[in-house]
């Protein structure tokens, strides 16, 4: 599959300044619609058991281990409900900026890459609201680490939202994991991008380290992340029609206020005329034609003279 950030790019950097309002709408599309595709909580947590029943039908299920051990390990169940609720608010938009300020051909497809794998995502909460371990009944075994170790950061008990303010996010949009997804797409333009070996080691554990946490953290199902790295895949297939798409709504929209072409005005500077030689253009001589004519004309007033004379 070849990748999005290899779609043919303008030359020129986007401007900053509608780069920033574009992504801001993006985002808020995003967010927003996040929040009204809310379904009932039955429909939501019978999503996630047959999930969990398929996963264990598969021997998939490595959310029950991981979670056991960070609802034992402090130091590592702090860290990881750190990493799950801030890295993708940082990391993301630090490697937009840094392929917008160093890869200039490949920014514009990598930020539609971003954006329309991000939309597509709101499609899977819609048709699939799903319940995450961490919100099952306790006897299915699932310990909800960002409670546990709430004290230690600003969450609470309704994911990785602040305090009293669990209404700012849909905690039953698990189905895809957008976290393994965006992750995956750090991971993928840092590895491609980067020249340092260890800038480019990171691009490979970001998304795995990512994955783990938040099964670790009961967030989500090792299927939310196959989702979420499937999502985008179809978005990195889509991008350059997105691209073209755009290009062309573009175009329609500025074709109205393009200044009108004169259809009598020749293209050609001297209008049809032919120059001779000797002329720069058409009917000004040059000073050394000028020259060459004086003296044949010399020479042959002096012929004539002997002519004359025989």
């Amino acid at each position: 599959m070849p990748l999005a950030t290899t779609a043919p790019a303008p030359s020129h950097r986007p401007r900053w300044w509608a780069e920033l309002p574009l992504i801001a709408v993006v985002y808020a599309v995003y967010s927003v619609g996040r929040l009204l595709v809310r379904s009932d909580v039955s429909t939501a947590v019978d999503h996630g058991l047959r999930i969990l029943h398929l996963e264990k039908t598969l021997f998939l299920n490595a959310e029950h281990p991981l979670n056991r051990l960070m609802t034992a390990h402090p130091s590592l169940g702090i860290p990881a409900d750190f990493a799950y609720a801030s890295l993708h608010y940082l990391v993301t938009p630090a490697v937009l900026t840094w392929i917008y300020r160093r890869r200039t051909a490949g920014y514009r497809a990598a930020r539609t890459w971003l954006m329309t794998s991000t939309l597509l995502g709101l499609i899977g909460f819609a048709l699939l609201p799903t319940c995450p371990p961490r919100l099952l009944h306790a006897t299915h075994g699932f310990v909800d680490t960002m409670a546990q170790y709430s004290s230690y950061g600003w969450w609470g008990t309704e994911a990785s939202a602040p305090r009293g303010m669990g209404w700012m996010t849909n905690q039953y949009a698990a189905m895809p994991s957008l976290h393994v997804g965006w992750a995956l797409w750090c991971g993928i333009l840092l590895w491609r991008h980067a020249r340092h070996p260890l800038v480019r080691a990171a691009g490979i554990m970001y998304p795995l380290v990512t994955t783990i946490v938040v099964m670790g953290t009961a967030n989500h199902y090792f299927l939310d992340a196959l989702a979420g790295a499937a999502v985008m895949g179809v978005g990195a297939l889509l991008t350059r029609p997105v691209m073209r798409l755009a290009d062309r709504v573009k175009a329609a929209v500025r074709a109205p206020f393009a200044p009108a072409a004169s259809a009598t005005k020749s293209p050609i500077v001297s209008a049809g005329c032919k120059t001779s030689a000797g002329e720069r253009i058409p009917g000004q001589r040059t000073s050394s034609a000028d020259s060459t004519d004086d003296a044949a004309s010399g020479d042959a007033a002096g012929d004539g003279a002997p002519a004359a004379a025989r």
